[in-house]
């Protein structure tokens, strides 16, 4: 006998989730968007179908699951969660590094009715803590040390700093915690299908205010992401994908990634080293027929195809995403892999753009791609609000079936990034052709797009002004022809200061809890930041004087 949600778990879940209204949900569920089933039935349904297909692929340990072995370490995975005391409703942050463990171990939250809070592996304290408090996190599952960095400590220090967080799970030596459990499946421990409309998982913000916001994605609203992103992709229970970037991000998870690629049956391989002598080298012996890069990774791997001598004939389909193709190098990577280069413009918010397959070259060379539901609803808007017409620089917002109503228990914060009718503010500046293709020209928001990640700008500059020798601070982005963005912290010194160095600018934020990502690639030293008519730091003119 199946269980369901419990009542006190749904009704904590609920508290600071904004749903579609219930006329929305209406249309979207007469027009088959929503099938209204967990998001995790769609690896049931791949087990059902293609049990002895290969499912995942974990390059580091050399293990192949089958899609009956990926499901049934999912539901050893859902029981050991339900027997270890984790219950329906809850939030665990998931932060581990690409492998067929966390795979197994988002499906097994999935399955148990746990709500995995997606946080990234270069995270690090103060992003983490912050997490854990906003979501009310009971748990926290991470790797050993084996990746580099021992997130045993880290996860030491959360469980002092946030008194929710009572369990921790370790992937491989767990030391003073518990290993990520495992047990002899049992349905009558596991919930059945709860409410479609209700949180599935939580993914994180880029971030354009402040530490990222949390954004609740529904079992509805992603399953649909996934299955759209597959039919757009074309893809196929033949194709294999090659999961590079973080799997934590929505990019390499739905879009169509890991999700749409188990939806229609195919094979996923996983690997942490994105580097073309390792990746070149998977693409020959895997046959990858897809994978999904940000525009630095790209253009590395453009340059390497010149000298890399393994075969990537298979590669069909070259998603780039997470930060703006300039057209040079589109046609560049065009040209490293024949006609294989598909433009992705989204946001973990919702909205997802896609050049289309049967594009012209041109277009996929010079546009972002175009909505990819009929169901988007997209506007351009003017200072004031006002739509602006196709071939004229916006802000681009929008409001659809799978674009969030609201950040998870963000507040007012939050709050001002959507609009009185529902519509999400992306910050995003656009002109949109007749062809519905959207072109990205700017950014409106305090963020910096560095390799793809999102930096808030005052994130940084917060903890930058605790430095004893920085009086003023102001961190703007640089353009840079591989990170696409550098960050430059630029700083007015307090009387007498020793001035410090970049290294010890770094060294103090990285002291301070802050991500590597974020961590300054330039420092400026200035006599004063300029100001505008009302009295703020003038950014533009900053970035002229750089």
């Amino acid at each position: 006998m199946e269980t369901t949600l419990t009542a006190t778990g749904t009704d904590d879940l609920l508290d600071g989730f904004a749903p579609h209204t219930p006329d929305d949900t209406a249309t979207y569920r007469d027009a088959g968007v929503f099938r209204d089933q967990p998001l995790w039935q769609m690896l049931a349904d791949a087990a059902v179908a293609r049990p002895d297909a290969p499912a995942i692929t974990d390059t580091a340990t050399s293990t192949t699951l089958s899609y009956r072995d990926f499901h049934d370490a999912v539901q050893c995975r859902a029981t050991g969660f339900a027997m270890s005391g984790l219950r329906p409703g809850q939030r665990v942050i998931l932060q581990q590094n690409n492998s067929a463990d966390f795979a197994v171990t988002f499906f097994g939250l999935l399955r148990a009715g746990v709500i995995p809070v997606m946080a990234l592996p270069a995270h690090r304290i103060a992003e983490i803590a912050h997490l854990a408090e906003t979501s009310g996190a009971v748990g926290y599952l991470t790797d050993d040390d084996r990746y580099g960095f021992d997130y045993r400590t880290l996860a030491a220090e959360l469980v002092d700093r946030v008194p929710s967080v009572m369990s921790v799970y370790i992937n491989g030596d767990a030391g003073r915690f518990r290993p990520t459990p495992n047990a002899t499946p049992n349905t009558d421990l596991l919930p059945g299908t709860g409410d479609p409309n209700a949180p599935a998982l939580m993914l994180v913000s880029g971030g354009t205010t402040g530490l990222p916001k949390l954004i609740a994605r529904t079992h509805n609203d992603y399953d649909y992401n996934a299955r759209r992103s597959a039919e757009v992709a074309e893809l196929t229970a033949d194709d294999v994908a090659l999961v590079v970037l973080p799997a934590a991000h929505n990019f390499p998870l739905c879009c169509p990634g890991l999700l749409g690629t188990v939806f229609v049956g195919g094979h996923t391989i996983f690997t942490t080293n994105p580097a073309p002598d390792n990746t070149f080298d998977l693409i020959e012996d895997h046959q990858i027929t897809t994978t999904a890069l940000v525009p630095a990774l790209a253009q590395m791997w453009a340059a390497a195809a010149e000298w890399e001598p393994a075969d990537t004939g298979s590669l069909r389909l070259l998603q780039v995403g997470g930060a703006k193709l300039a057209r040079p190098d589109a046609i560049t990577l065009d040209g490293a892999f024949p006609d294989a280069v598909q433009q992705v413009f989204g946001m973990a918010e919702g909205l997802i753009c896609y050049t289309r397959l049967d594009d012209d070259r041109d277009t996929v060379h010079s546009t972002q791609g175009r909505p990819m539901s009929e169901l988007d609803d997209v506007r351009v808007v003017d200072e004031r609000g006002e739509d602006v017409p196709d071939g004229v620089d916006g802000e681009l917002l929008v409001k659809g079936p799978y674009t969030i109503r609201g950040y998870y228990r963000a507040g007012e914060r939050g709050a001002a990034s959507f609009t009185p009718d529902g519509y999400y503010r992306s910050g995003d500046q656009v002109r949109r052709l007749p062809s519905g293709h959207l072109v990205v020209t700017g950014r409106i928001k305090d963020t910096i797009v560095r390799a793809g990640e999102n930096v808030a700008a005052d994130d940084i500059e917060d903890r930058l002004l605790a430095h004893p020798a920085v009086f003023q601070a102001a961190i703007v982005g640089l353009p840079d022809p591989t990170l696409g963005e550098s960050i430059c912290a630029t700083v007015v010194l307090a009387s007498d200061a020793v001035p410090p160095s970049l290294a010890d600018i770094r060294a103090f934020l990285t002291d301070a809890g802050l991500a590597a990502f974020k961590l300054p690639d330039r420092l400026a030293t200035v006599s004063a930041l300029p100001v505008t008519a009302v009295g703020k730091i003038d950014k533009r003119a900053l970035v002229a004087q750089l």
